[in-house]
């Protein structure tokens, strides 16, 4: 695509995973708790409720969702989502192209983490990602939910770990697992944020320097874009079943 989405942002419609969770805490199911080491997240809530639960600088955090609400946070945050019926969200990323090349980490036990093949092994799906029947007990599925539930592992404890010592020291070991995890992608990733982000950001100066002179030579050669959504069944994603847009 020539013309990247509105900020170099993406937007994904996402249907939160009903699978029971292993600690019960969902009333139908639950997704993969994660954290961005680059990109912000948005959430708009389309249909269902369910809540997410954060754990950050502030420590543990529920948040209730429900049709119409809007939620955002920045990378860092650990995030994972609760399903109690029919949950589904419009996700809106920042830098478009980085989620997709491995910003997101799950937070697996610290072993596993601090182990750049043993994490590559547990974070990987098998290579066919979507399936005829989206509800299908398949391979992809099986492995989807196995990762979820290791995550979850990772989660309770370092959940218990801001308990005890407060959110600055435990969190502190999982950002260093998951920025040694992501450092040899970021030159690809500057690669892709100088073409999108950083670009549109460019291209707004020089609108703005334009227009204050009374000048918008911009205008004359704006463009318009679309894109189609994948077909459905959906992929499986970290918190549930995903339509993506090529942007």
């Amino acid at each position: 695509m020539t013309v990247p989405f509105p900020g170099g942002t993406s937007v994904s419609r996402l249907r939160v995973y009903d699978w029971p969770t292993p600690d019960g805490a969902g009333l139908v199911g639950g997704g993969t708790p994660h954290l961005h080491t680059a990109s912000a997240e948005g959430y708009v809530v389309l249909a269902g409720s369910g809540a997410v639960q954060t754990l950050g600088p502030d420590g543990f955090v529920e948040h209730r969702l429900e049709a119409g609400a809007l939620l955002w946070f920045e990378p860092g945050v650990v995030h994972r989502l609760l399903n109690d019926g029919g949950l589904e969200i419009l996700v809106v990323m920042s830098n478009a192209g980085l989620p997709e090349a491995g910003d997101a980490v799950m937070t697996f036990p610290l072993d596993v983490l601090r182990d750049p093949e043993r994490y590559g092994r547990a974070a990987a799906l098998p290579p066919v990602e979507v399936l005829s029947d989206a509800g299908a007990d398949g391979p992809v599925a099986r492995a989807a939910r196995a990762r979820r539930d290791l995550a979850l592992e990772g989660f309770a404890a370092l959940r218990v770990r801001v308990d005890d010592v407060g959110p600055g020291d435990a969190m502190e070991e999982l950002y260093a697992a998951a920025a040694h995890l992501v450092r040899d992608r970021v030159p690809g990733w500057r690669s892709t944020w100088e073409a999108t982000v950083a670009a549109q950001t460019r291209a707004t100066d020089r609108a703005l320097a334009s227009l204050a002179h009374g000048l918008a030579p911009h205008l004359s050669v704006a463009r318009t874009a679309s894109a189609d959504v994948r077909p459905a069944p959906a992929r499986f994603g970290m918190c549930g079943r995903l339509d993506t847009w090529a942007l």
